[in-house]
């Protein structure tokens, strides 16, 4: 399953590394943070999907505390 949401991420570099932390959760086929954009895609198992999107945003917060994503 993939889907899109709107995020809120302060700079491109705190999106690359959130996106590369989020690419090593187990489960996760594809995932891009834009900064530009402000644009949060994350491809995921389907039968786990939330339980990965909530993890995701999780480990995005923990890299960069004002990282958030509109469900």
């Amino acid at each position: 399953m993939k889907k899109k949401y709107k995020c809120e991420i302060d700079c491109a570099n705190c999106a690359a590394k959130v996106e590369d932390a989020i690419r090593k959760i187990d489960g996760v086929t594809d995932v891009r943070v834009n900064f530009m954009t402000q644009k949060f895609t994350l491809e995921a198992d389907d039968d786990r999907f939330d339980e990965i999107l909530k993890e995701a945003v999780k480990t995005g917060k923990k890299i960069e505390p004002d990282f958030s994503v509109e469900m």
